[in-house]
């Protein structure tokens, strides 16, 4: 019995002095460093395109003869070009951004006008506009408002017409998406007031005041540098 207690303790003795040896042998699990993946960032300028649609009201009346066409229809396309800049702040993207538009906005007002009837149309529409956005990573949606500017264009059912420009309000909400790197897709939706403008003598006897107000749903592509 001891001759096999001895025996076994040689054997365990033996067996740890080769542990170290047998362990060095052993291949190293290998070390990765963590890789830093920076978080997006919204800031910096953009430029783009958009195209949408338009539809609101019109109205042409006169206090000097109580005339009044009430409001009527007015809807029609647009295209156009975008300018930026976004300055994000923890989640917070603040921003300007301007935008010019060609529009084929127009309606027709028949019933209280001689056939062919009283028209207003927009042939360009422009906003300046604060944005401010909560970006979720890459998706960050925002409200919107400012100034915007734009042509009210009347003609009467002579065929006589006039144009003026003039500068309203607008705002509006709606939500961007980053893809791609440098690109992003947006859908928005405003509203804006060009406020009246006025068919003077000769081309409207006696003079006419005409508003205009539209609801505009456009999608947006950008490209930040």
């Amino acid at each position: 019995m001891k001759r096999f207690i001895l025996t076994a303790s040689a054997g365990l003795l033996a067996a740890a002095m080769a542990l170290p040896s047998f362990a060095a042998d052993l291949p190293r699990p290998a070390y990765k460093a963590p890789v830093y993946v920076a978080p997006f960032s919204w800031s910096g300028f953009y430029v783009g395109i958009n195209g949408g649609y338009g539809w609101g009201k019109s109205d042409w009346t006169s206090a000097a003869t109580s005339f009044s066409t009430g409001d009527f229809d007015v809807k029609g396309g647009l295209v156009g070009g975008t300018l930026g800049y976004n300055l994000q702040t923890g989640h917070w993207v603040w921003g300007i951004e301007g935008d010019f538009d060609a529009s084929w906005i127009k309606g027709t007002e028949s019933v209280f006008c001689a056939t062919p009837g009283c028209e207003t149309s927009n042939t360009w529409l422009a906003t300046a506009r604060a944005r401010v956005g909560y970006a979720w990573d890459r998706w960050m949606p925002y409200i919107t408002g400012g100034a915007a500017f734009g042509d009210i264009k009347m003609t009467t059912p002579a065929s006589a017409s006039e144009s003026e420009t003039k500068v309203g309000w607008t705002a509006g909400l709606g939500v961007e998406y980053a893809f791609l790197g440098a690109w992003s897709a947006k859908l928005e939706y405003l509203y804006a007031d060009l406020g009246e403008a006025t068919c003077s003598t000769p081309t409207c006897v006696p003079d006419i005041d005409v508003t205009f107000k539209t609801n505009i749903v456009r999608v947006g592509l950008n490209y930040r540098f």
